[in-house]
């Protein structure tokens, strides 16, 4: 069975779905491995790193795609690539099925059994294939980075002769993968760090980094047990909103997480907290593919105000690591295949049945299988 690994193609994407050490394990496995020439160039791996793994190196998509059955990708593939897939062909990655409402159907149709990996149920037997959570903790990371990249005070208290530098303060809002990696980041950094989340339960991992946590704890917040928050009340909202405003204007950073599966990402951070932020302050939305947490976030792009507080609303946060990325997304996908995988047929098993096969398995034999994308009934 041949498994293909091509070049990714949207704009700003430099992860590849592939390393050399998963090409060993893939081929271990019983599988041929093809990747299309310059597939991992972006993520520091060379043709010849890939080959020496045992990989077929092709000149383009459709000479790795002819006779493959498995396709592994970073990002769903774009309709033309999509055209030279063979109907049956197993595709896994991330799909961005609410982003994108067409692609479940034009998959169906196209008779390619999708599995979308970011619907990976969080359960614990399926955490090792959570791409979601591999790739925010390593977005959560780079944004405190590049945070003190942008930040032109300094970020650690400097005591020196000529005067002390005070240390930078940071917020952060949403207490998921992401936002604990950036409130541990900021810690190292040796800011002053304080982080906001709904859900209850992160009150005490906020803590656990040595921040401090700041919150509505009402009813509401209390009914919050998910992974992801859930839509708030307008009551809520305003209650929220009073703490932001006094927040945020107390923060020299501010980095921004918070999101809500399947929707667009809630505004917590209003134009009237920026106006009130001083110059030189930072904005990191991490949610910035979902519309962003701040309000005069401009996503893919990075602006200052007229008061100088600059908001880098970057896309695609966990390509600008793409080295790192590319080795856990690669790893989380070997797990879910070497998961499924059938020794004795050499070839995927994907029993509907089973749990993580019901939250990943989008189409399959030409049909949408997966509740929550079949078209309801005329």
């Amino acid at each position: 069975m041949r498994l293909a690994v091509l070049k990714e193609r949207r704009a700003g994407e430099a992860r590849v779905a592939a390393t050399p050490d998963t090409v060993k394990k893939l081929i271990g496995l019983g599988l041929s491995v093809a990747v299309e020439a310059g597939a991992g160039l972006t993520a520091a791996i060379s043709d010849e790193e890939f080959a020496a793994a045992g990989a077929q190196i092709t000149p383009d998509a459709a000479t790795a795609l002819n006779g493959a059955e498995i396709l592994f990708a970073v990002q769903a593939p774009e309709p033309e690539i999509r055209t030279q897939v063979a109907p049956g062909t197993l595709l896994v990655c991330t799909m961005n099925t609410f982003g994108n409402p067409e692609l479940v159907p034009a998959l169906a149709a196209a008779k390619i059994d999708a599995v979308a990996m970011e619907m990976m149920p969080r359960i614990t037997r399926a955490q090792s294939m959570d791409v979601l959570s591999s790739q925010a903790n390593l977005s959560g990371y780079r944004a405190l980075i590049e945070a003190a990249g942008a930040f032109a005070r300094g970020f650690p208290m400097m005591m020196t002769a000529a005067g002390t530098v005070p240390p930078a303060r940071v917020l952060v809002i949403g207490a998921g993968v992401a936002g604990l990696q950036a409130i541990a980041t900021a810690r190292r950094l040796g800011g002053i760090v304080s982080g906001t989340d709904v859900r209850p339960a992160a009150k005490e991992e906020i803590r656990s980094l040595g921040a401090t946590y700041i919150g509505v704890d009402d009813e509401e917040s209390a009914k919050q047990t998910g992974p992801y928050a859930g839509q708030m009340s307008e009551e809520f909202r305003k209650k929220q909103a009073d703490l932001m405003a006094t927040t945020v204007a107390k923060n020299d950073i501010i980095v921004c997480t918070a999101l809500v599966q399947g929707r667009k990402a809630p505004v917590i951070v209003t134009s009237e907290m920026v106006a009130a932020m001083r110059a030189g302050s930072i904005i990191i939305d991490l949610a910035a593919d979902s519309g962003g947490n701040c309000a005069d976030t401009v996503p893919g792009e990075t602006i200052t105000t007229a008061n100088g507080v600059t908001i880098i609303g970057h896309r695609n946060w966990p390509s600008r690591i793409a080295v790192a990325a590319s080795q856990l997304y690669a790893r989380n996908l070997l797990t879910f295949i070497t998961t499924f995988w059938d020794k004795d047929a050499k070839a995927p098993k994907l029993t509907e049945t089973d749990d993580i096969i019901k939250g990943v398995l989008l189409t399959k034999g030409g049909q949408i299988v997966h509740p929550n994308f079949i078209p309801a009934a005329a």
